[in-house]
C-alpha cells in the first residue's frame, strides 16, 4: 500500500500549505518530491463505509487531489497495510458512524487495532470527514473517536474536524481540500441527477399482520430504459415533502426481471402522519405521479469476488429485499449453493416471498431455508435462534469457503445474529471472515 518518504522538508512544506496558504507552484513542487506507496501517491485517502457514501466521497476527494497535480489514492481502511499509520505522512479519512456511534463493519479490525494503542504518531499528517446522522445519539461517533485517538498519540491535524449531517454541510471538506491543493479547480461533486420513474404495480403484502403494512412496489423509468444495477444494490428516494433528505432502500430485484422491486414498509408517527417517503411510496403517488429516484451502487453488500463462494443470507423484515435480490441473482447464474434464514412475526402473515423461497427450495435451487416467526410460539423465535440451531451446519458452510450476507433491523437481529455467529466460530474467526469480505452487512 503506501510507502511516502519520511522527509522533514515534504512535511514542513505540507503545514505552510496547509496553515499558510502557500501558493500552489510551491506546494506542488514539494508534494512531488514526496514517494507514495500507501496507494502510490503523495496521499492516501482512507474511507470507513457502510453504505457506499464514503467510498464515493474518498474517491471524490481523491480526484480533487488529483486534478491539482499531486498524486493520490484512495482504499477502504480494511485494506491498509499493517504499520500504514506509523509509516504514513498524509491521510485523509473519511469516517462513516453506524449505528449508536459504531465504526462501520469495514472498519472494526483497524478501529480495534488503534484502540489498542501503539507507538507515536507524531509523523503523521491527517484530516478525518466525520459522516452521520443528528438524529442519533452519538452523532458522528466513530469519527470523533478515530480523530481523538490519532491525536492523543501525536499525529498532526491539517485542519479541524469536519462533521456532515446526512450529506449536509460537504463545502467545508471541499473548501479545505483547496487549501491543501493549492487550487479552486476541483472536479464537479454532484451526484447523479434524480431520475423520474412511475409506479406500474403495489401490493399489499401482509394484510392482517400485527406491524405496519409492508408493499412490494413495482417502478419503470418515466422516460428511457431500465439502468444497471447488481444485487445488493440501493435505490435514493426524495420525497416531494421533503426533497433535501432522500431515503435508501434495498432492491428486491435484479435487472433481469425488467422491473425495479422494492419492499417498503409505511411508517406511521404517533400523530397518524405517514413517514415522507413510506406514505408517498404506499399510499400518496397515483398513476399519473412520478417519483424522484436514483439507483446507487452498494460494492459492500454486491458479491464480488464472493460470487464464486457458497452463501448464508440471513435477515427480517424488509431486509428480505436485499437477500432476494441475491436469491434471483445466484439462481440466474445456476448456483444452487444458497441458504437463507429469515424472521418475522406470523408466518400467516408475514411470510414475505413464502411461495417463490418455498419452490426455490422444492426444486433444489436454495439447498436450505430456514424460518423463524416470533408470534407463533413453535419453532425458533428469532432468526438469530434460528441460527443457533444450526451451528454445525454454519461451521461447515463457512468451512468449505462460505461468505455470510446480513440485512435487516440493527438492533435486535443484526446484534443477536452477530452474537449467535461469535459463540458459533469465535470472534477472532468472524474479525477474519469480515477482513476478508466473507462477512456483509446492510442492516438499518
Amino acid at each position: 500500500m503506501i510507502t511516502i518518504d519520511p522527509g522533514r522538508i515534504a512535511a514542513a512544506a505540507l503545514l505552510l500549505s496547509a496553515y499558510a496558504g502557500m501558493c500552489a507552484a510551491i506546494v506542488r513542487s514539494v508534494r512531488r518530491r514526496s514517494a507514495g506507496a500507501t496507494g502510490g501517491g503523495d496521499w492516501l485517502v482512507a474511507y470507513a463505509s457502510q453504505t457506499g457514501t464514503g467510498e464515493y466521497l474518498a474517491g471524490q476527494t481523491a480526484a480533487t487531489l488529483r486534478a491539482a497535480g499531486l498524486a493520490a489514492s484512495s482504499a477502504s481502511i480494511d485494506t491498509l497495510a499493517p504499520g500504514v499509520l506509523s509509516s504514513g505522512r498524509r491521510i485523509l479519512f473519511i469516517a462513516s458512524t453506524y449505528g449508536e456511534g459504531d465504526a462501520p463493519d469495514s472498519a472494526a479490525r483497524f478501529a480495534s487495532k488503534l484502540a489498542a494503542g501503539g507507538s507515536r504518531l507524531d509523523q503523521l499528517h491527517y484530516a478525518v470527514l466525520a459522516l452521520g446522522d443528528s438524529s442519533y445519539a452519538n452523532y458522528c461517533g466513530f469519527g470523533r473517536w478515530l480523530d481523538e485517538t490519532l491525536a492523543s498519540r501525536g499525529a498532526q491535524p491539517l485542519f479541524g474536524r469536519i462533521e456532515i449531517d446526512r450529506g449536509a454541510g460537504i463545502e467545508a471538506w471541499q473548501h479545505q481540500l483547496s487549501h491543501l491543493a493549492g487550487t479552486a479547480d476541483a472536479p464537479d461533486w454532484s451526484a447523479p441527477p434524480f431520475q423520474p420513474w412511475r409506479i406500474h404495480g403495489r401490493q399489499l403484502l401482509n394484510p392482517g399482520s400485527a406491524g405496519a403494512p409492508v408493499y412490494l412496489l413495482s417502478l419503470a423509468p418515466a422516460e428511457g430504459g431500465m439502468p444497471a444495477w447488481e444485487a445488493g444494490d440501493l435505490v435514493q428516494v426524495s420525497p416531494p415533502s421533503d426533497p433535501g433528505q432522500p431515503r435508501e432502500y434495498s432492491i428486491a430485484s435484479i435487472p433481469g426481471d425488467g422491473r425495479l422491486e422494492l419492499l417498503v414498509r409505511l411508517h406511521v408517527h404517533a400523530d397518524g402522519s405517514r413517514g415522507a417517503a413510506s406514505g408517498w411510496l404506499c399510499e400518496g403517488a397515483g398513476s399519473g405521479d412520478t417519483v424522484a429516484l436514483r439507483v446507487r451502487q452498494h460494492s459492500r453488500f454486491r458479491l464480488g469476488a464472493n460470487a464464486a463462494r457458497p452463501l448464508i443470507l440471513i435477515g427480517n423484515g424488509t431486509g428480505i429485499a436485499g437477500l432476494r435480490a441475491h436469491l434471483r441473482a445466484r439462481i440466474a447464474a445456476g448456483d444452487k449453493r444458497n441458504w437463507l434464514l429469515f424472521g418475522e412475526r406470523n408466518a400467516a402473515s408475514d411470510n414475505f416471498f413464502g411461495a417463490e423461497i418455498a419452490g426455490w427450495h422444492r426444486d433444489g435451487l436454495v439447498a436450505q431455508a430456514d424460518l423463524a416467526f416470533s408470534r407463533d410460539g413453535a419453532g425458533p423465535r428469532y432468526v438469530q435462534d434460528a441460527l443457533a440451531l444450526r451451528g454445525s451446519q454454519v461451521r461447515a458452510w463457512v468451512a468449505q469457503g462460505a461468505a455470510i450476507y446480513v440485512c435487516g433491523s440493527l438492533q435486535g437481529m443484526a446484534a443477536g445474529v452477530h452474537a449467535t455467529l461469535t459463540d458459533l466460530l469465535g470472534a477472532g474467526a468472524l474479525e477474519l471472515l469480515a477482513a476478508e469480505g466473507r462477512y456483509q452487512r446492510d442492516v438499518y
